[in-house]
Parts: C-alpha cells; structure tokens; sequence
C-alpha cells in the first residue's frame, strides 16, 4: 500500500494524475457559489429596507443611523473631506480607519508626511476621533528618515475634522 501511494504521488508530480483536473473544478465551483451569494449593488447595504452606500447615506440621501457602517458618518466623511488633499493608501469606513500614503508638498520637498485617521465611534463626540501623523526628511543620501511631527498638527486636523462634521450635521437637520 505504501509502495502504491507514492508511486501514485509521483504520477501526479509528473503530470500524469487522473485528478489534475479537480482543482480547477473545485475552484470555479468555489467561484459560482460565491457569486450566487452576492446580491443588491456593490458596496451598497440594507437599512429599514433602503440601501446604504458605504459612508451611510440611504437611497433617498438621510443618513443611516447605525446600520450602515461602524462609524458616525459625519465623522468618516469630513475626514475624507479633510484630507482630501493627500494620496488615499487605505480606507476601512466598517472599521473607522482612514490612512494615506505619503504626501510631500511641492514647497517642501525634503519632507514628507502620512496621515492615520481612527474613528472611533458611532456618536458625533471629541473623543470619537484620533488622528495620527508621521513625518519623514529627505537626508542628504536622499533617503528618507523618520522625523518627529508636530503634535498640533494632530489635534489641528481633528479640530478641522470635528468643525466640518458639525457643519454636515447642521446641514443635513436643517433639511
């Protein structure tokens, strides 16, 4: 039985296996379920029978309260508002993590930063937001180096953040 088995492993290491066509076969099986399972519009989701998109608004433009993503929406949409200057690398809006890739400004291009912004909670609340920023300088070899930021430039961002998720949330009751 031994001698059989890897003989019949050999066979299939030499191309020979009567099996070598079940792996393509349980892959596009794999595929046609998953598929069968999907339904609605990508990224789109189900509030109180009206689709969500993916920073909470429903088919008829109210926000989704809580059903939609894990975060407030104010919050996830002044943030990407905020930093809408900057490369996105990154955005999870069921996890609250906005991150960016690094950005130089063309007036200051020995040095450059990245931006992580954690939202984290469903409440418009100071605390619900933390915003984290790292900096790098170009040494004279031309690499870069890590650099220690400015830590009011963190809190000035989630000021900003804040101001622009209050705005949005007075334009939308006013409605």
């Amino acid at each position: 039985m031994a001698e059989r088995c890897g003989n019949a492993s050999k066979a299939a290491f030499a191309g020979r296996s009567t099996c070598r066509h079940v792996a393509p076969v349980a892959l596009m099986s794999g595929l046609l379920l998953l598929a069968a399972c999907a339904h609605g519009s990508p990224g789109s989701l189900e509030y109180d029978g009206k689709s969500a998109d993916a920073v909470g608004r429903t088919s008829d433009g109210k926000s989704a309260k809580g059903g939609a993503i894990g975060v407030n929406s104010y919050l996830w949409r002044a943030s990407l508002d905020t930093i809408s200057f900057m490369p996105l690398a990154s955005a999870d809006p069921y996890g609250g993590t906005i991150i960016t890739d690094w950005y130089a400004n063309p007036n200051s291009p020995n040095e450059r930063f990245k931006i992580t912004v954690y939202i984290l909670d469903q409440q418009l609340r100071s605390d619900a937001l933390k915003v984290s920023v790292f900096r790098q300088a170009k040494g004279t070899a031309g690499s870069w180096t890590d650099a220690p930021a400015d830590p009011r430039t963190g809190t000035k961002l989630e000021n900003s953040i804040l101001t622009r998720a209050r705005e949005m949330r007075i334009t939308s009751v006013d409605k």
